[in-house]
């Protein structure tokens, strides 16, 4: 008897984008009150805003992403409402590493970097321990041609 697995697969982009901003401008205008929470171990992501500088423009810029903790660190994945192209966000992170991370407690200075070796197997385990993301990550992230960074997020010092 063979069985065929079905692929795995999101919300048409323009839904994801409409929704990311959506979510952006509650947030804003909640001043974070509304729309970012923090996670819970093994339940769910927890969600928070991301400040970043624009790698060219150098302009502030502002993204909703899930996120769980890894002891002090903040860590997520860069992925593009699972298409092939790598987010803006962790394009300009890896220009410019120093962020703000937005969380219903408040503001938290960071410093981006991709989890590797031993770190990226474990936190990777970790991500698969979320219901929602745990289910069927692996053939989610299979969908794209390119590898999907673990961002680990370290206490900053940026003003």
């Amino acid at each position: 008897m063979t069985t065929t697995r079905k692929k795995a697969t999101g919300p048409p982009r323009f839904v994801v984008r409409v929704l990311w901003r959506l979510h952006r401008g509650i947030v804003r205008l909640s001043g974070g009150r509304v729309g970012l929470w923090p996670p819970r171990s093994g339940e769910r992501f927890g969600v928070m805003g991301l400040r970043t500088l624009g790698r060219r423009s150098g302009r502030a810029r502002t993204v909703i992403v899930g996120y769980f903790e890894d002891g002090e660190n903040l860590v997520t994945l860069a992925m593009n409402g699972w298409a092939d192209a790598e987010p803006a966000w962790w394009l300009n992170l890896q220009a410019r590493p120093d962020a703000k991370a937005l969380l219903r407690t408040g503001t938290r200075s960071v410093r981006a970097r991709a989890a590797g070796g031993e770190e990226l197997q474990r936190l990777w385990v970790k991500v698969g321990d979320y219901p929602g993301w745990g289910d069927d990550i692996d053939g989610l992230v299979a969908q794209r041609t390119m590898n999907t960074a673990v961002v680990v997020f370290e206490p900053g010092t940026t003003t």
